[in-house]
Formats: C-alpha cells, structure tokens, sequence
C-alpha cells in the first residue's frame, strides 16, 4: 500500500542521469533560495520600531538610519559571500569554508549554527505569515499553531517533488510580492512626496508605548532585531552546485540581485512608516496599516497585499528546505551526521533532511505556540555566527592564495567578519536573557553530537579495516555437502561433479 501512496504524493521517480536537467536558472534560484531575505523586509522594519515606541511615537523616526545600517552591512556581507561562491562552486558556505580554513572545529560550529538558523527560519517564517493572514482575518488568530503546521506540512511535501517541482510551484508568489511591494512603496513614495499621505489610523498600541528613554541598549535592541533583515544572505552560497552552469556564476549574479531587490524594499518599507506615521500594534502588522493606508482602506489591493505577504512569509521557509537537507547531505559525507542524510530520494532531493527540518520545525511552532515574535530572539545568534566564520576563513584563505586583487578581497572579507562579529555581540548581549540562550546552549551540544558520531563511524571503520590482518597464503582443503533424496543416475553425475570441486565430498540423505 505504501508505495501506490508514495507516488501519488512525490510522483514518478526521476533518473539519476537527469540531474543536471532539474537544477535552477537565475529566476528559479532567486525564487527558491531568496525567498527568505525577500520576506525578511515584511517584519525586520517592525522588529526595530517595536523596540523604538519605548521612546514615544517621535523615537520611531530612528528607523530610518538604523535601516541604512543595516542596509550597508547587509551589502558589505553580499560582496564577501560573492568571494566564497567564486571559491567554494561545490557549495557548504560557511562550513566548508570554515574547515578548510579555521579547522574542524570552526566548521562544526558553522554547520550547528547554520542548521539551527534554517529549522528556526521555517518556524519563524511560517509564524510570520501566518501572524500577517490573522491580521488580514482576525477570527483565525486562535489557531495560528494549527495553521503553522499545516503550512510546513505543504512546503515538506512540495520539496519531496523536487527542485524542478519546487520551483513551479513556489515561484509565483515569490515575484507577485515582490510586484505588490514595490507598487505598495512607489505609490506611497509617490503620496509622500505630493504631500497627500495621511497618519494610518492605528489599533490598540502596544503597552510599551512611550514608557522609557531612548537608552544606547535600546537602540543597540533595535539594531540587533532589524538584522532580522540578513537573514538568507548565506543560503545561495550553500546551494551553488544546485545552480544551472556555469553555477558559480549564476549562484553569483542570484546573489546580486536578491541584494538589490531587498535593500530598496526594506528602506522604502522604513521610510514609508515614518511617512505615515506608523505605531505597531499587537493585532497588526506594519505592512497590513501601511497598505490600509496607501490604498485607502481594506479593499481588494489590500486584501492582495496581506495575501502575498502570508505567501512570501511563508515560503521563506522554503529556503530552508532547500538548503537545511543539501547542508546536512555534505556533514553526513564527513561522516559527522548519519549517512541516510546523504541519500537521494525518487526525486533527487535528499528526503530525510526535508522531513527532518519539517518534524523540528512543527516541534519548535508548538513549544512556541506560532508566535514570530517569541521565536526572533532565537533567530539570529546562528545567522551572525556563521557570518562571522564564513568571512574569516575567506580572509586567511585570500591572504594565504594572495592571487591577484587579493588586498581588495581580504579587505571586503576581514572588514565583514568584524562588523558582522561585533553584531554577533550585540545579539548575544541584548538578545540572550530573551531566550537567545538556548541557541548559546544549543551549538556546542550539536557539536559534541557530531563528534559522536565521527567517533562511532570511526571506531566502525577500524572494526572493519584490513590494516595489521595477517594474510596466510597456506592451501585449504573444501568440504562439499550435496543433499540428495536418492540414489539415481543425476546424482552420481552431481556428486561426480562435486568430486572435480574437492577431495571431500559427503552425500547428504534428506529423508522427506
């Protein structure tokens, strides 16, 4: 019964000789592997002003440079990751780059930190857009933990159909939201600009409203939670052998443009709540009042936008999912994760990684009961440690190659792995009694599990190596048992047979 089933949920095997014929084009990879810093821009801007209210509504205008920050640093890390795609075409991003360049130690940590960062991409993204449908249907927020599952049920049985799959059916959404926003922030820049943008008529406010000073920790807060932003930066340079050839190239102009288009809209989405005077509230998203009101009221447009930012939220998670499994698959091969995650399944995606990140995805979506807001702190403690590997192993690889325009590289790689080190520290100081902590806990645990188990394949290996096996060359004598059930002619020509065989033949009577 199983397998009538299997096929009709994952479809027709594909050959093995038909990979290179299911990889990703520029569009396809920007779709599947962007999706994640593409959403980012729908709650990284009321990340940071959630922090800033504690100030009153005229601390909120501190958005604006705390956006162009972040702006910079993410294309400072852009540059860098170019560099490791350039140099790294077989993909594993900051693992591969960290153990090459920083020892195994690093990489262990990168990938720890790496694949904790994709399972809570999944929860969180998921939580988010459903947190943005919810605010678009208000009498469906009681079951935003049943609807988190639901969704990441979809997203792991889309990614079990394969790349070629995948992409078809996620691709959409990920380029109609990218229209709505940009049409949402024109035409708002447009009503700023003529002067005929109104203040959004805001909900209930949240409590923390203008009940503190604007402290250099509450603005280091607001800083930290906007790097919410750079999140994904990193899952391009781990899926380049998933890329059309020549790979590196493509992996690279995919990373350009994703860049681009996530910078103009997370500024223009910053800007535009100062413009309107946004205060963020606990039944409503920034983006849901910002469309109210450049749109002028919940109507179709409206409805379009909350409908695909739920979309793009969600299928941010699907970044994960393609890189979550491809990571695991080349941890696996250094025998540092069980080998069933290097396997291929009918589809060529590797199966067990997909169901994996979907079971640790739903656990951490009940624990949290779907809230984004309670699984943010968590977010991105992994994302800058791996940032922060990734650029400091390109810097001493740069440096030990010195090819040609080596000083330019190192300077873009060492100064990368600075500032990203120095946010590091930030999210862990402003983040951590808010649960980043259990990330802290959480990477060097994941480490010594995967020191374990090189430990267990090692001594498996040593059980099974011919190495110090004597060999004795000295002849054996054979023993050659032939049932028979009579006595006839066939088996005086089997047991003549058997003679040719060995000098010890014994006739074996089976009485039936």
């Amino acid at each position: 019964m199983f397998a009538p089933l299997k096929r009709l949920v994952v479809g027709r095997p594909i050959a093995s000789y038909h990979a290179t014929q299911h990889r990703f084009g520029l569009l396809g990879g920007l779709a599947i592997l962007s999706s994640d810093a593409l959403s980012s821009v729908a709650y990284a801007t009321e990340e940071v002003l959630r922090v800033l209210m504690v100030g009153g509504p005229a601390a909120l205008r501190l958005g604006r440079p705390i956006a162009l920050v972040i702006a910079a640093l993410l294309v400072v890390v852009v540059l860098s990751y170019r560099q490791t795609i350039r140099a790294y075409p077989g993909g594993g991003g900051a693992y591969i780059v960290a153990r090459d360049n920083l020892g195994p130690t690093a990489g262990l940590a990168a990938a720890a930190a790496l694949l904790i960062d994709y399972t809570l991409t999944v929860a969180v993204s998921v939580a988010a857009g459903v947190s943005a449908l919810t605010s678009a249907v208000p009498a469906w927020h009681i079951s935003r933990v049943a609807l988190s599952l639901t969704l990441i049920g979809v997203l792991m049985l889309g990614n079990l159909r394969g790349l070629r799959e995948s992409t078809r059916l996620f691709g959409l959404p990920v380029y109609g939201f990218v229209a709505v926003m940009l049409a949402l922030i024109g035409g708002g820049l447009w009503q700023v600009i003529t002067g005929s943008n109104q203040p959004v008529p805001g909900g209930s406010p949240l409590p923390t409203l203008g009940t503190g000073a604007i402290t250099t920790f509450v603005l280091l807060t607001a800083f930290a939670n906007g790097c919410t932003a750079m999140t994904g930066v990193e899952a391009v340079s781990d899926g380049v052998p998933a890329f059309r050839e020549p790979a590196a190239r493509t992996a690279g102009r995919t990373l350009l443009l994703m860049a681009v288009i996530a910078v103009t809209m997370s500024l223009g989405i910053t800007f535009l709540a100062d413009g309107y005077h946004v205060v963020p509230s606990e039944t409503e998203t920034v983006v849901s009042q910002l469309a109210r009101g450049v749109l002028g009221g919940r109507g179709w447009p409206y409805y379009a936008v909350q409908g695909a930012t739920m979309l793009i939220l969600v299928l941010a998670a699907n970044t994960a999912f393609a890189d979550f499994p491809r990571l695991a698959s080349v941890v696996a091969g250094d025998r540092y994760m069980p080998r069933q995650f290097m396997n291929l399944g009918d589809k060529l995606a590797f199966s067990n990684g997909i169901v994996a990140l979907a079971v640790a995805a739903g656990g951490l979506c009940i624990v949290f009961g779907g809230d984004p807001h309670a699984l943010i702190p968590l977010y991105m403690i992994g994302v800058f440690l791996s940032f922060t590997l990734s650029q400091a192993g390109m810097f001493l690889r740069v440096r030990r190659l010195r090819e040609p325009g080596w000083r330019s590289h190192a300077a873009v790689s060492g100064g990368g792995a600075c500032v990203t080190f120095a946010v590091l520290i930030v999210v862990a100081v402003t983040k951590g009694p808010e649960g980043a902590w259990m990330v802290m806990v959480l990477i060097p645990l994941l480490g010594l599990i995967f020191r374990a188990t090189r430990s267990h394949y090692d001594s498996i290996a040593s059980q099974l190596s011919l190495r110090g096996l004597p060999v004795d060359t000295a002849p054996r004598g054979h023993v050659v048992v032939v049932p028979i059930g009579g006595v006839h002619r066939p088996v005086v020509e089997a047991l003549r047979y058997a003679s040719s065989l060995a000098g010890d033949v014994r006739a074996v009577y089976v009485n039936v």
